[in-house]
C-alpha cells in the first residue's frame, strides 16, 4: 500500500477559544488530498480520536486523508450543546484554513461521525452555515470560513434527540445522555432537542451534500428504526444523494475494530465506505 504520514496533536481552538487536538492521517506526498473530519462517539461525554486509529491509516493508504477530532464533553450540570457542535465546526474551519499546510483540498472536505459523533457531524454538515450558527466561532482563527462539506458519513448516529430521549427512558434510565448533552429533560423544554437534532435541518434547500448512513441490525443503544431509518427517509424526500450500509448482526460501537478479523463489522463497512468516497468526495 501507499506510504502515509501521521501527524498527532494538531492543535486548534474550538468554540470560545477552548483548545483541542486532533490526529491527521494523510497519504504521503504533496497532495492536495480529499479529507474526512471524523468525530468519535461516546454519549457526548467521553471518547477519543483513537476511535479512528484503524480507519484513518487504511483510508490514507488509499488516497484519503482523515482528521480525527474531539470536542468538549457534557457532564452533570454542564451541558455541551451547542458548544460541542461549534467545536466540530471549528475543526472543519481549521482544516479549510490550513489546507496548504496539511496538503489537503479545501473543496473536498467530508464529515464522518459515529453515535454521538454522528449527531455532531450531521449537524455541521446540514446546518453549520445557517445564519443562526454561522457566527458561533467568530473571532477565532479561521472562524469566518464556511463549514460546507461535500459528503457526510453517519455511523449509527443520533439524528433525532426526542427519539433518543424516549429510548433512553427504558434502555438507560440511570444514564440520561441526551439530557446531559442539552441540559434539560424533554418534559422541561423541547426546543433544544429540536435544535440539536440533525433531522430538523434536512431540506431540499440544502440537499447538495451526499450522505452515507451505516448501522447494525442489532444495535440496542441507538435504535436504527427511530434514528437511521427515519433519517434515511427524510434525506430521500429532500432529494439528497444517499446510500446505506446495513450490517447484519452488528451491535453498537464497531468503527475501531480491526479490519482483517474474521467477521469484522468494520471490515464489512470499510470497502463500502471507500466506494462511496470515490464516487462522492
Amino acid at each position: 500500500m501507499a506510504a502515509i504520514e501521521v501527524r498527532k496533536d494538531i492543535a486548534f481552538a474550538g468554540c470560545g477559544g477552548q483548545p483541542f487536538k486532533g490526529v491527521l492521517y494523510r497519504p504521503a506526498g504533496v497532495g492536495p488530498h480529499p479529507v474526512l473530519v471524523a468525530v468519535h462517539g461516546g454519549g457526548w461525554k467521553r471518547g477519543s480520536p483513537d476511535s479512528y486509529a484503524v480507519l484513518g491509516p487504511w483510508l490514507a493508504e488509499r488516497g484519503y486523508a482523515l482528521f480525527a477530532t474531539t470536542y468538549r464533553f457534557a457532564a452533570p450540570g454542564k451541558p455541551s450543546w451547542p458548544h460541542a457542535f461549534h467545536d466540530v465546526r471549528a475543526a472543519v474551519q481549521n482544516l479549510r484554513g490550513r489546507a496548504s499546510e496539511f496538503g489537503i483540498d479545501p473543496s473536498r472536505i467530508g464529515l464522518m461521525g459515529d453515535s454521538a459523533g454522528g449527531n455532531l457531524a450531521a449537524l455541521v454538515a446540514l446546518a453549520g452555515d445557517l445564519p443562526e450558527f454561522a457566527q458561533g466561532n467568530a473571532g477565532q482563527a479561521h472562524g469566518e470560513l464556511s463549514t460546507k462539506v461535500k459528503a457526510l458519513v453517519g455511523v449509527f448516529g443520533v439524528y433525532d434527540l426526542v427519539a433518543q430521549w424516549r429510548h433512553d427512558q427504558l434502555a438507560r434510565p440511570l444514564d440520561q445522555i441526551s439530557e446531559q448533552f442539552v441540559g434539560c429533560s424533554l418534559t422541561e423544554d423541547r426546543k433544544p432537542y429540536f435544535e440539536a437534532s440533525p433531522l430538523s435541518y434536512v431540506s431540499t434547500r440544502r440537499s447538495d451534500t451526499a450522505v452515507l448512513l451505516a448501522w447494525g441490525s442489532e444495535d440496542d443503544i441507538v435504535d436504527p428504526r427511530t434514528q437511521s431509518v427515519v433519517m434515511l427517509e427524510a434525506l430521500k424526500q429532500a432529494k439528497h444523494y444517499v446510500r446505506t450500509v446495513i450490517i447484519p448482526g452488528a451491535p453498537h460501537f464497531w468503527v475501531s475494530e480491526p479490519l482483517d478479523e474474521p467477521g469484522s463489522y468494520n471490515g464489512f463497512f470499510a470497502p463500502r465506505l471507500l466506494r462511496f468516497l470515490q464516487e462522492q468526495l
